[in-house]
């Protein structure tokens, strides 16, 4: 069966019902998803659709509405020209390009004067230096002494010794006129090489309380000598070249940051972004001055002086470009490359990578992000030769070339290749992914560069792209280190896709009431019942101005879904601190279910969205591998600063309500293990309640594994649902990587992952002893967790993508540790699979500490009810 005989189907029953008045063409007609934006065509099978494959998997019927093929080809071709117009706009409209850097023709200006002369940086073999000037509005007692260090980085690496200048004292104001050199020459500075300062106040011990006015010494790394502490003050990073090439020169002011990162690089932030802080008025300014060069101004040489100088370094005598390792240097060089991204190179691992470059490219491709790390970036024959050897790189497969938009690879080039890889992916790839992408725009020094580009290339050509893209970037608008790039990007967006924007503004509107209402409901919370509370919600949800800007619009967390109208009777504010919106909408078409939706204000969603995004990960490989064990990553999406959607599950409780509605006691609720199973017999009989209890089996193997690997804690009972159909699956995922909940020095969490006794008496059928479907379970629950295994070093990457979001429990490369050793990548398969089978038994041995927790829980859950 196709759509194509569905439309036969639906026109033969037409013509049966209403007579032949007119000559219908089934061709004519194209099904529409029912209630949704998604349309299902073509002579392709019914079961290859992605909504036909989820209706099988949920058991619901699929819904269709027939639609005329003319109304979707004009809506199709409004959307192309809009799209043509954004991406193919007239060169006329289009800034002049930037003058060409290749020649260095000396012209002559008016009155014969002589223009100004670019000179190649490569050209300039004196020490790079610049002056410390002065620094305002330190906020430190007149009688501290402060210091600036400075230092040179190519991505995390230092590029020369960092240097630290003279300790001065002052009120506000303080003075250095200090000469900076640096142990590098000007010629051997790389194009994206940023210049790192830090300001520090220098304290005797016993004066550290009331030193200064903006430190918190146990918080920031110091560096303790000679009896005196130094604590970090501000921050700042500069690109040495701007975003047409050209060295950095004359005087610059440098408005810093008080925030400082868990993690320090020689007390410096070169993660930190390059953009001042804009909030001049209070911010620790530095004032900088760089070597004068405006009538000779210097600029990095342009592509094809770079390739010439690796032709010139390949000819000259001596160079040995093309060395080759033998089986033993190969074999070596092959154990080297294998390791995941978070293991460190020693010195001569690197010189050995370097030295092999050639077989690297032939047979291992894959070792390009090693290869980045070995060179050095402070010599300019290396960064030529890579260069060159870059051109006849093989492409590397989408996944892999993910790792090379991290802080490690900034060079220029290398992340246009990165991007050249990306673009084998299909927009659904890119759509599992884009969460990263948008997270590492943060690494870009300037604004034009080719991710943002590809970015919106893409987004203009698929909305659905575009509209997460324009919430992963409104998300985060607000934060001053990213407020303009993000504006930008999103402004450009705008401007390509008008028809586009009006939907999103429309969604804005509709979470700015949310907002209010939301506020509203928070400011009477103490004042009003709880009965009362909610009357006043559905009085305001009835107003003319919230029913116009709540219905009709296209669902943020997912496009295709149309929220039709408010069933306002079926809202709701749940009980938690921040009084979260439980919305439910009418379906437009007759027959849709409804569909619900909570907005959150006051909760940052991000962890959760990034805790799902690698649950619909875990879910695609086990597919790709032939293993589908029912994952349901629900929709979640940050709208704003602490701010977002939550899809609803339809027709699920949590385990807590399960357990409380089957129990007169509620102390007693945790310890009743039929409790669980005797609820999905209520609503499955017969071969419903075999398929439901097979649904329970395979999802719960899928959540215990995920949950192992990634370390989700706060594991209660209110924190695991259950659908009707069997589907079990998790929620609120504030707790990530191994950061388990603790109550006065004592962990409350003792299991790797949850497996109580009521959830092996689901999957062995109420049949104690039924070691044949437990047995099952477990190799199902083996095989997921080597199947992720495999998969190790892409979960890093992408966790190592989103150091930048400043989320709470993923500040550091070390938070990320926490996988590495879930997934034992430093071990042989077959002892990585021997820890997983230890972990699986400890989880089972000590489930009692679990349905202790869950007791207590349910017992404060009651109480407060």
């Amino acid at each position: 069966m196709n759509p194509i005989k569905i439309n036969e189907l639906a026109v033969q029953k037409r013509l049966t019902i209403h007579g032949k008045e007119d000559e219908v063409n089934p061709y004519d007609y194209v099904l529409q998803v029912s209630g949704r934006i998604e349309y299902v065509f073509g002579d392709h099978p019914l079961i290859q659709f992605q909504y036909i494959r989820n209706c099988v998997m949920n058991r619901t019927l699929p819904h269709f509405t027939l639609v005329e093929c003319c109304k979707i080809k004009k809506m199709y071709e409004q959307e192309m020209i809009a799209i043509d117009a954004a991406i193919n706009r007239n060169s006329s409209n289009l800034p002049l390009p930037l003058p060409p850097k290749k020649t260095r023709i000396i012209s002559v200006g008016f009155m014969g004067e002589p223009l100004i002369t670019p000179k190649h940086v490569w050209e300039n073999n004196h020490p790079f230096q610049i002056v410390l000037v002065k620094g305002n509005k330190l906020n430190t007692e007149e009688t501290v002494k402060v210091h600036v260090r400075a230092g040179l980085f190519h991505g995390t690496e230092l590029l020369c010794k960092t240097i630290v200048s003279a300790e001065i004292s002052g009120k506000s104001d303080h003075i250095w006129n200090e000469l900076l050199e640096f142990d590098i020459n000007t010629c051997d500075l790389p194009r994206m090489a940023r210049l790192c300062f830090a300001v520090y106040a220098v304290l005797d011990k016993v004066k550290t309380k009331k030193s200064t006015k903006t430190i918190n010494p146990s918080k920031y790394q110091t560096i303790r000598k000679a009896g005196k502490v130094h604590y970090p003050v501000a921050w700042v990073n500069t690109m040495v070249f701007d975003f047409k090439g050209q060295l950095r020169s004359g005087d610059i002011t440098l408005h810093s940051w008080s925030s400082f990162p868990d993690e320090l690089e020689e007390m410096l932030n070169p993660m930190g972004t390059v953009q001042t802080n804009p909030y001049t008025e209070n911010a620790t300014a530095l004032h900088i001055k760089f070597p004068e060069n405006k009538k000779q101004p210097y600029y990095y040489p342009p592509f094809d002086k770079i390739i010439e100088k690796a032709a010139e370094i390949a000819s000259s005598d001596g160079a040995n470009v093309s060395s080759r390792g033998g089986k033993k240097f190969l074999a070596v060089l092959k154990e080297i490359l294998d390791r995941d991204p978070l293991s460190q190179l020693c010195e001569n691992e690197t010189d050995l990578i370097w030295t092999l470059r050639q077989d690297c490219r032939e047979n291992f491709p894959q070792s390009l992000p090693k290869l980045l790390l070995s060179i050095k970036w402070n010599k300019l024959e290396d960064v030529a030769q890579l260069q060159a050897l870059l051109q006849i790189w093989p492409k590397l497969p989408p996944r892999e070339a993910l790792e090379l938009l991290d802080f490690n690879y900034p060079d220029q080039y290398v992340r246009e290749y990165a991007v050249s890889c990306l673009r084998q992916m299909s927009d659904e790839e890119l759509s599992q992914y884009l969460l990263q992408l948008v997270q590492v725009l943060k690494y870009e020094p300037f604004l034009d560069c080719a991710l943002s580009r590809f970015l919106l290339e893409r987004a203009l050509a698929n909305r659905r792209i575009g509209q997460f893209l324009f919430w992963h970037l409104r998300s985060e608008v607000h934060i001053p280190a990213v407020s303009v790039q993000f504006g930008v990007i999103l402004e450009a967006y705008c401007r390509g896709s008008v028809g586009h924007m009006k939907v999103l503004s429309k969604q804005v509107e509709a979470l700015n009431k949310l907002k209010t209402l939301n506020s509203l409901i928070k400011l009477n919370a103490m004042k009003l019942n709880r009965a009362k509370g909610k009357e006043a919600m559905h009085t305001c949800l009835k107003q003319n101005a919230y029913r116009e800007a709540l219905s009709d619009l296209q669902s943020p967390l997912n496009p295709c879904v149309i929220l039709s109208e408010l069933y306002v009777e079926k809202c709701k504010y749940m009980d938690s601190k921040m009084k979260p919106l439980w919305l439910v909408y009418n379906n437009k078409v007759f027959g849709e279910d409804s569909v619900g939706v909570i907005f959150k204000n006051g909760d940052d969603l991000r962890q959760d969205m990034l805790t799902l995004q690698m649950l619909r990960l875990m879910d695609l490989l086990w597919k790709e591998a032939g293993l589908d064990l029912r994952m349901l990553p629900y929709g979640c999406l940050a709208t704003g600063d602490r701010s977002g959607l939550i899809e609803v599950v339809s027709t699920s409780e949590t385990i807590a309500d399960i357990q409380l509605n089957s129990s007169n006691v509620a102390a007693a609720a945790a310890f009743n293990k039929d409790a669980l199973l005797n609820w999905l017999k209520e609503y499955n009989s017969g071969d419903d309640l075999d398929r439901a209890i097979e649904e329970f089996t395979l999802s719960c193997a899928g959540y215990c594994v995920a949950s192992y690997v990634l370390g989700i804690g706060d594991r209660h009972s209110d924190n695991i649902m259950v659908k009707k159909t069997g589907q079990l699956f998790h929620i609120d995922f504030g707790h990530i990587l191994g950061n388990f909940k603790s109550k006065f020095g004592i962990k409350r969490e003792r299991v790797p992952f949850i497996l109580t006794y009521d959830f092996i008496h689901v999957i062995q059928q109420g049949k104690t002893g039924n070691t044949e479907k437990f047995g099952r379970f477990r190799q199902c629950c083996e095989d997921a967790y080597l199947i992720l295994r495999r998969h190790g070093s892409l979960f890093i990457t992408l966790f190592a993508l989103m150091l930048t979001a400043g989320l709470p429990e993923l500040t550091s490369v070390k938070d990320i540790q926490y996988l590495k050793d879930s997934l034992a990548l430093g071990k042989s398969e077959e002892e990585a699979l021997k820890q997983f089978k230890q972990k699986f038994d400890e989880a089972l041995r000590e489930s009692w500490t679990t349905k202790v927790n869950w007791m207590a829980h349910t017992v404060r859950k009651d109480y407060k009810s």
